[in-house]
């Protein structure tokens, strides 16, 4: 029963947008959408899934428009449908969204230098602290698991689920997760079994 294994999870990062390059906050389920170069990215990861042979049982997304954006391709080229998980949300980051790690340093310098020294506290006050987040994300994860036995499929979702997911996959503590790199329209495939899970390979980005 060690090895046997519950499910594996092909995690896909939606593709760019014109967030993406500042690396700004966001948590807003509804903007930014996916901008050309990331409409580019999600037609490179889905030939990617198709040359590689990628099977699933199933297709789940996270409820931002850009997930789903990248989801509708990725469903059309398995031809079924795709279920969206309405709790597998990025992390909320309160007043920080939308701004850049230098403007939330000009903007709110003492929260920005907390931000700095303890990542896991919930800073700005009225944002998700990474524990919480990574406790939050892997509960869903676990959940979906479960629910598929036996089961390969594919979550599209945003970096920031994914890196936590690693977190969960490698019992790595939550401060870990901002050194963890995720790109835009790339590739994580996580293997689930009864007593551990495996990092199989982690943001791969076709060229």
């Amino acid at each position: 029963m060690y090895f046997s294994r519950k499910c594996k999870i092909t995690f896909i990062c939606h593709g760019a947008t014109i967030y993406s390059e500042e690396a700004r906050f966001s948590d807003n389920l509804n903007y930014p959408p996916l901008n050309d170069a990331g409409q580019d990215e999600v037609e490179k990861i889905t030939e990617f899934l198709r040359l590689r042979g990628i099977k699933n049982d199933r297709i789940y997304a996270s409820p931002a428009t850009r997930t789903i954006q990248t989801a509708q391709v990725i469903a059309k080229l398995y031809k079924k449908n795709f279920e969206t998980v309405d709790d597998l949300t990025p992390r909320k980051c309160g007043a920080f969204n939308g701004l850049t790690y230098e403007q939330i340093e000009q903007k709110y310098p003492a929260e920005f230098e907390k931000l700095i020294k303890d990542p896991t506290v919930a800073t700005p006050g009225d944002a998700e602290s990474l524990d919480d987040f990574v406790k939050r994300t892997n509960a869903i994860i676990d959940k979906i698991v479960e629910n598929n036995i036996s089961n390969r499929i594919i979550i599209v979702t945003t970096p920031d689920v994914i890196k936590a997911a690693i977190c969960g996959a490698l019992d790595i503590p939550a401060s870990s997760m901002p050194k963890i790199y995720i790109k835009t329209g790339s590739a994580t495939q996580i293997s689930y079994f009864e007593s551990w899970k495996s990092l199989i390979y982690s943001d791969y980005t076709p060229l």
